[in-house]
Parts: structure tokens; C-alpha cells; sequence
């Protein structure tokens, strides 16, 4: 009764339509929430998130959860989780896609969750990781432990969005280092981000983690904005 009154009092709206939501609901309406532009790339191989690190990393499996595409749902959720201080929503969303990732076999076997780390400036900047967000939905379903500290960013990059393919890949090129490689040795990792176009960023990731002896790394990106 007391959060009956409460939510009288102070509703909570969906971060998709806006509708005021019910008891039971949380960032998402249902009917927003049951129509998620979800990609299923998750149930076969050789899907098209797979298919973006097809020889250059030899990634175990890789998915994502929703399609990206502008003007859609997922475009204002990630606005939100990026720009607008939203973190609930970033948990909220990777705890519906370890439901979906704990349903295959494959990521049944994951040893280790890690975001794609930020740089320390971009961190200051925004005061968060928004994949880490993602990364701690998926973690508690899964009951995966997240790690944070493995791996760092040690070179800014200017933004991906209007460069050329293979600009991408240059931006990224050493960008990444690791911090503990015995912590992470032997164990199929699975690499979190929010979006994946290219994927130069996540396989600059994945392609350092490898190097590591008898390590298995896995990709899954809340949003697939390929093209």
C-alpha cells in the first residue's frame, strides 16, 4: 500500500514512450520493452556481429541485443544511457539481454565479464562507463563476476562516428593495455560495449586479450548499428 501511494505521489515514466508506468514495470513498459528491436544473433553462428571480427580476431561468439537504427527505441535509450546521466537504463537493458544470453550454451561458459574500459578523461568527463552499466545487468544474471582493472585505456580517441573504415581501425590501434594478464589467463572473457558498427574498438580489445595463453574471448553489445 505504502508504494502504491508513492507511486501516486511521485509516478516513474517509460524511458521508451513515456507512458506512466504500473506496478511491476521498471524503466520500460511492457509493450516497450516486448518490442525491443531485438536481433536474436545470439541463438546461431556466423550472424552479423560475428561476421564484423571474421578474420581479424578469432572471437568464441559474439552477439548484440537490439538493432540501432536512427530515429528508433534503442537510438533514445542509448542517448539516455550516454548523455543524459541515465545508468539505471544501462543496467535495466543488460540485465534483459544476460536473460536472453543465459538461455545458449555458449555464453553459459563465460568465466569473466569486462567492459570495454573508457579513458581516465572520457571517465572524468562523463563520471561513468556506460558499458560497465551493461556489463553489471549482465553480470548479476548471469552470476559472472564483472572486472574492471584488467585491462585499461591508455589512449584517448577522437570519435568514431564520421570516419572511414579503415580510419577506424588506425584510431584504435594501441589503445589498450593490460594491468593484470594473470588474472585473465585461461579464462573466456566476455567483452561488453554499448554499440558495434565496425567493431575497431571491441577488437582492439578482444586481439590484446588473446595474446594471453589459453584465453577464449566472447563479444556482446547492447546495440548492432551495422551498415
Amino acid at each position: 500500500m505504502i508504494s502504491y501511494f508513492i507511486s501516486l505521489l511521485y509516478p516513474t515514466y517509460c524511458e521508451g514512450c513515456g507512458r506512466t508506468l504500473v506496478r511491476g514495470e521498471e524503466c520500460l513498459c511492457l509493450y516497450c520493452l516486448e518490442n525491443l528491436p531485438r536481433t536474436d544473433f545470439h541463438h546461431y553462428k556466423d550472424n552479423p556481429v560475428e561476421m564484423v571480427f571474421a578474420g581479424q580476431s578469432p572471437v568464441f561468439r559474439a552477439t548484440a541485443f537490439c538493432f540501432f537504427n536512427k530515429g528508433n527505441i534503442m537510438q533514445k535509450l542509448i542517448h539516455q544511457l550516454k548523455y543524459k546521466d541515465n545508468k539505471a537504463i544501462g543496467f535495466y537493458l543488460g540485465h534483459q539481454f544476460g536473460l536472453e544470453l543465459a538461455k545458449i550454451e555458449a555464453f553459459q561458459s563465460i568465466d569473466l565479464i569486462i567492459p570495454v574500459p573508457l579513458h581516465p578523461k572520457k571517465f572524468r568527463q562523463r563520471g561513468y562507463n556506460q558499458s560497465e552499466c551493461i556489463g553489471k545487468g549482465i553480470s548479476e544474471t548471469l552470476s559472472k563476476p564483472m572486472d574492471t582493472s584488467s585491462i585499461i585505456r591508455v589512449t584517448p580517441t577522437s570519435t568514431q562516428t564520421k570516419k572511414a573504415r579503415y580510419q577506424r581501425w588506425e584510431n584504435v590501434s594501441g589503445i589498450f593495455q593490460l594491468t593484470d594478464p594473470n588474472a585473465l589467463t585461461g579464462k573466456h572473457i566476455l567483452l561488453v560495449d554499448d554499440v558495434i558498427t565496425t567493431g575497431a574498438t571491441i577488437e582492439a580489445a578482444a586481439r590484446l586479450l588473446l595474446t594471453l595463453p589459453w584465453v577464449k574471448v566472447s563479444v556482446a553489445c547492447l546495440a548492432y548499428a551495422g551498415n
